[in-house]
């Protein structure tokens, strides 16, 4: 992970070579910084360790957003880059997609987690208001039934793996 990010320029238009290929690879680095970030926070999600996956996610939101801006200047200077860095176009255009193709991974496993995670506590209160009343002797009859009746008397056991 990179200790600081690289700052892209405000600036909205790219005059010269050198002004396209820095602005290009700023984008790269910001790019393969979160892909790195996604990528981890992908696997702890996978490993089940979500705590540590969701302490990424102010790092993960302020790369995404210098991302973007980025994004967004090499759309202003899509003439000048393609006339002064074409090669290199084609280089950030296979890194984005590749980093598409890990959003996708990403989300499919959030969403599997999540869906675990509500089928879990679903699941846990189906059981938890199910009556736990043991059953007497006729078809509709209980025993214990009255004031010290305990309908959800019963143990609970969360656990916080998956």
């Amino acid at each position: 992970m990179l200790a600081r990010t690289r700052v892209i320029d405000e600036r909205p238009r790219v005059g010269t070579a050198a002004e396209a290929n820095g602005l290009i690879e700023a984008v790269l680095e910001t790019l393969g910084a979160l892909s790195h970030l996604v990528g981890e926070e992908t696997a702890l999600v996978k490993a089940g360790r979500l705590g540590e996956a969701m302490e990424r996610e102010p790092r993960k939101a302020e790369l995404a957003g210098v991302y973007m801006k980025g994004v967004e200047q090499i759309k202003l200077n899509a003439v000048a880059l393609a006339r002064f860095v074409p090669e290199k176009i084609r280089r950030l255009k296979e890194a984005h997609l590749a980093f598409q193709g890990l959003i996708e991974i990403n989300q499919t496993v959030l969403a599997t987690a999540r869906a675990v995670s509500e089928t879990i506590v679903r699941d846990l209160a189906g059981e938890a208001n199910r009556p736990m009343r043991a059953a007497g002797y006729g078809p509709a009859a209980t025993v214990g039934a009255g004031v010290f009746a305990r309908p959800n008397a019963g143990p609970l056991m969360v656990s916080k793996s998956l």
